[in-house]
């Protein structure tokens, strides 16, 4: 086992023993593996840094590189797509442990020799690899190590071109969206974006949800339009309005014309609203239930459903097959209920309602008043458009510097 700070500067030799050329930096390319190989060397020799192939070398410890032949090619290295020098690019960047959900800073990185390869093996985050790299006579065997195994480096902080972890998504996709928001949100913007980009699309509108508006809106105006259209249709219709509101005008009706036709329409139905209204804050992910149905129609009505929200607490009984509210009942009384009922014996009538202009913070007052979940919102006839969710009335309860903290309730 190596460590890279035991390996720079030592001396590359030929054939006879003789030192050619010193160790600058050590070669990887990142991708599906878990422990990449080590595919060869940056020498340097005269003040001219060349490429050393991997199958130049016969032997890589503390003492030095040897050749396997006295021949070199001298010319001037070139970094190529894909290739990662641990020196230059990991080196006291910043990487994402996966198992320990944090971000930690790569004092040293470990290599190991199996089946005739040097492999990446981890990452020293102690202050044990500062100590070895910045005053290796002073380092004592009884210094704590913590060696973070690289396969649960998720992602690695790099400015270097074309370097990402091919291997991001499947890893980061262990965590939480709300786990995966926090740590991008740790890293600069450039890097948080990367960190965004690298998931699959639903994963990547759960992480926007988490995050902190001029961020989400900031990432998705700067990524690929279609891509970021795709995003947009997997938010939820409050969250992609409350974007496209933080965007210019031009931008998002370009972003809004290319989302699919339901998507687009249920989020141009949020955009007129102003934010600290109720319909700013409303979303249109709800059910509704004709009032002359019974409990077991009801049931078999949600199970056809093609696409329900993913939280469901309450249930919202309209007049006939119009959007006139008439009652609210929760999913757990439906599912008790006699399945011969009529909805309206089960139905609550006396229901808290807030109409679109309505204050926000009149709103979720309302909210944590009652005790709701959520708060249904209706026009001056009285047809239901929307509901308010505990999460976002919380928010506006909640001091300033406590909301960045909070999770999405409902999501």
């Amino acid at each position: 086992m190596l460590y890279l700070s035991q390996v720079l500067g030592r001396p590359i030799l030929d054939l006879d023993g003789e030192r050619v050329a010193t160790l600058r930096d050590v070669i990887v390319r990142l991708g599906e593996e878990d422990h990449p190989p080590v595919a060869g060397f940056v020498a340097r020799y005269r003040r001219r840094d060349f490429f050393l192939p991997r199958w130049r070398i016969v032997h890589f410890a503390q003492d030095g590189v040897r050749l396997n032949s006295d021949i070199l090619d001298l010319r001037p290295f070139m970094r190529r797509d894909g290739e990662v020098l641990l020196a230059r690019d990991v080196l006291d960047k910043q990487v994402i442990d996966v198992d320990g959900k944090r971000v930690v800073r790569v004092n040293d990185v470990q290599i190991i020799e199996a089946a005739n390869d040097w492999r990446v093996t981890g990452a020293d985050v102690s202050l044990a690899g500062l100590w070895r790299r910045l005053a290796p006579a002073f380092m004592r065997s009884g210094r704590p190590v913590e060696v973070i195994d690289w396969a649960d480096v998720g992602y690695l902080a790099t400015d270097a071109a074309t370097v990402q972890l091919k291997s991001s998504r499947g890893k980061l996709a262990r965590l939480h969206p709300v786990e995966i928001a926090r740590l991008a949100e740790a890293f600069s913007y450039q890097h948080g974006a990367e960190i965004v980009e690298s998931l699959d699309d639903e994963t990547a509108a759960e992480t926007l949800e988490e995050m902190a508006a001029a961020r989400q809106a900031q990432i998705i105006g700067d990524m690929d339009k279609e891509r970021a259209a795709d995003i947009l249709e997997r938010m939820s219709p409050d969250e992609a309005a409350d974007v496209l509101g933080d965007l210019s005008e031009e931008k998002a009706e370009d972003l809004l014309n290319r989302m699919e036709d339901e998507e687009q329409l249920e989020v141009a139905e949020l955009l007129p609203y102003e934010d600290d209204t109720a319909g700013g804050l409303m979303t249109t992910e709800f059910v509704t239930l004709p009032r002359d149905l019974t409990v077991g129609k009801a049931l078999a009505r949600l199970r056809e459903m093609a696409e329900t929200p993913n939280m469901i607490y309450y249930l919202y009984v309209v007049e006939g097959e119009s959007w006139q509210l008439t009652g609210v009942i929760t999913l757990r009384s439906l599912i008790l209920a006699d399945p011969s009922f009529p909805l309206e014996h089960v139905m609550r009538s006396d229901i808290q309602v807030a109409h679109v202009h309505d204050d926000a913070a009149e709103v979720a007052q309302k909210i944590s008043e009652y005790n709701l979940l959520a708060l249904p919102v209706v026009d001056e006839a009285g047809d239901i458009l929307g509901i308010v969710t505990v999460d976002d009335a919380i928010e506006i309860l909640l001091p300033k510097d406590w909301r960045q903290r909070l999770p999405r309730l409902l999501s």
